[in-house]
């Protein structure tokens, strides 16, 4: 079955939500979860006819929640007396073998069935990568950090020790958190909400965006900020750090406090570049 036959399946499947599912509707997901295993369908993917540079797919997000509707919660345990586990029958572990091409470094990282993980994709102890999410050729997920379900990473990219990068499940319609190519995204760092990451940018240390904060771009003196119809695109190339602003009015003021907030503080050169190359040492 075709991809664009299984998202009419799919769709018709989740309108449904019949009272018991049949052996039939098992092999429709199956089916389903073998093409985003692949990376053949996705949350979300490029298209240049969007403001934003990308579009999401409602009805594979739909695809996935029909999973853990139809699963049932059994026992995945691998030694049940030292260290249970119990999920979804629908989403065990993802089956990865040395011809996938990923290194997984021994420590206790976790791959959810139904993402996809490239060729080339190196996997530091202990992180995680939930279902739907899809991580490029190349990239580097740090120690203690989590893919989120459904967010998109590009290729060469490094999600940096304990960042977190948002995924986006429900509302089906949303969009999930996007990192294009070869996007340096420091140690601890947070990226929520739909917000999306062009490529080549580098995300500092402690950075954290989201829709309500807005970015301060002092290069080209724009400020950056979702709406209710858009994302937070933070432009290729960008250098973002955690920076503050101050308090303009009422007790604020007169407390001399500050709030949080990204700011652009260049665009990559040759000096950027020679350090990020240096995490290619890495791989």
């Amino acid at each position: 079955m075709l991809p664009a036959e299984i998202n009419s399946e799919i769709e018709r499947l989740f309108d449904q939500n019949p009272p018991q599912y049949t052996d039939e509707h098992r092999r429709l997901f199956a089916r389903f979860k073998d093409a985003l295993n692949a990376g053949e369908v996705r949350a979300a993917e490029p298209d240049s006819a969007r403001a934003s540079g990308w579009r999401v797919n409602a009805w594979v997000k739909k695809g996935i929640l029909l999973g853990f509707r139809m699963g049932a919660v059994v026992d995945m345990s691998i030694d049940a007396s030292r260290q249970p586990f119990f999920d979804k029958s629908t989403y065990p572990v993802k089956t990865l073998t040395a011809a996938s091409g990923v290194r997984i470094v021994p420590g206790g990282s976790s791959i959810r069935d139904g993402c996809f993980v490239g060729k080339g994709v190196t996997c530091m102890p202990p992180m995680f990568i939930n279902v739907g999410a899809y991580v490029g050729d190349e990239t580097m997920i740090d120690s203690h950090a989590l893919v989120g379900s459904c967010a998109q990473i590009g290729k060469k990219c490094h999600i940096s020790a304990g960042s977190q990068i948002g995924g986006v499940l429900e509302p089906v319609g949303a969009m999930p958190v996007i990192i294009e190519d070869e996007v340096l995204v420091g140690g601890n760092c947070g990226v929520y909400e739909g917000t999306i990451v062009k490529r080549r940018a580098v995300l500092g240390t402690g950075t954290i965006l989201n829709r309500s904060t807005p970015v301060y771009d002092v290069v080209t003196g724009k400020v950056l900020s979702a709406t209710d119809t858009e994302p937070l695109v933070i432009p290729e190339n960008a250098v973002v750090v955690a920076g503050s602003r101050a308090i303009s009015h009422g007790r604020g003021k007169e407390w001399n406090l500050s709030l949080y907030t990204p700011v652009i503080v260049k665009y990559r050169d040759a000096k950027t570049d020679a350090k990020v190359q240096l995490e290619d040492l890495l791989r």
